[in-house]
């Protein structure tokens, strides 16, 4: 009986010791937001292969005043890949093979990390797999960067429970941000750069019915957000903020907390006062409370880029979740 017992007491053990084998460890990724490592060898790369990475994923990020690349780009050729090269958060390889397509993987190398791989026999396979799902490569890598900007942002945040309860949602802010403003359900959170650049977010409900959804739909969210600010943002006699007529804003449909949702990205002035910079706005549709929860970012930062502050914005208002 003892030696019965001693052999399923050593069968334990040596089952424990086989499943710590096949655990994989991750280390912790890195990399700047927004920052794609193409795996690609230097001859792809130079070529029309690495013109479509470039076209696709380093193109004007959209709604800024001066053109700013989506991502930025750092190639590695691919017998080098290998150690601290492979630790980044979002990757891009492109393979020449006997097949052809592309595939998203998660936590490769790393954790948190999402990897694109995209295949083709020929160069103009791998071409046209890159132009044929753009969207989604984007998509992939958008999503993993939101999440990484949200997990930085949660190591402390700002206490806005009378927003929140006032409106109806919460949302996920920085303890870097301040509430300058909490009127007639209309909150204005505001971060400074420097004495005079700063980062605002803007929030208010609007009635669902006041936007049409047909051709009309940005030129009410255009009057909706210029009569709100107006009201909501002081400024002097005859200073009032509004969407820049100069820089038509573009309108794209979104999905904020399962709910669908207005994203407009354009760019503000302050008529007299020679202020402007780039908004994103999202009015995400509320039914159960018949309104639209209306969530925009704005920068004010003359002379810098702007692309990670819009998108620190962004990422701050996807977190939102209407109660």
């Amino acid at each position: 009986m003892k030696r019965l017992l001693s052999f399923f007491c050593l069968l334990l053990i040596l089952s424990c010791n086989d499943k710590k084998d096949n655990v994989r460890y991750l280390t912790e990724s890195s990399g700047n937001i927004n920052s794609i490592s193409v795996v690609v060898d230097n001859i792809l790369w130079e070529d029309k292969v690495g013109e479509a990475v470039r076209r696709t994923l380093a193109a004007p990020a959209k709604g800024l005043p001066q053109d700013e690349p989506m991502f930025s780009l750092k190639q590695i050729p691919t017998p080098v890949f290998s150690g601290f090269a492979t630790k980044s958060r979002i990757i891009l390889k492109l393979e020449k093979t006997d097949s052809t397509g592309i595939v998203v993987k998660e936590n490769v190398y790393a954790k948190p990390q999402t990897v694109v791989v995209v295949k083709g026999k020929t160069d103009q396979d791998i071409v046209d797999q890159i132009t044929e799902n753009s969207a989604k490569i984007i998509d992939a890598f958008t999503k993993r960067e939101v999440f990484e900007k949200l997990r930085r942002i949660n190591k402390s945040l700002l206490k806005d429970e009378a927003m929140e309860n006032a409106l109806g949602f919460t949302i996920d802010i920085p303890s870097a941000y301040r509430i300058a403003k909490s009127e007639d359900d209309f909150y204005w959170v505001r971060k400074s750069l420097t004495n005079s650049m700063t980062m605002d977010l803007v929030f208010y409900s609007y009635p669902l019915d006041s936007i049409r959804k047909n051709d009309s739909t940005v030129i009410d969210i255009v009057n909706m957000r210029d009569k709100m600010l107006a009201e909501g943002i002081p400024g002097e006699e005859d200073i009032i903020m509004k969407t820049e007529d100069a820089y038509s804003p573009s309108i794209y449909e979104a999905i904020i907390d399962n709910k669908k949702a207005f994203e407009t990205r354009g760019v503000w002035e302050v008529e007299g006062a020679y202020m402007a910079g780039p908004f994103v706005n999202y009015a995400i549709e509320d039914k159960v409370n018949n309104r639209y929860l209306v969530a925009e970012g704005y920068v004010y930062a003359p002379s810098l880029d702007k692309r990670e502050y819009v998108f620190e914005l962004e990422a701050i208002i996807k977190s939102i979740k209407i109660k």
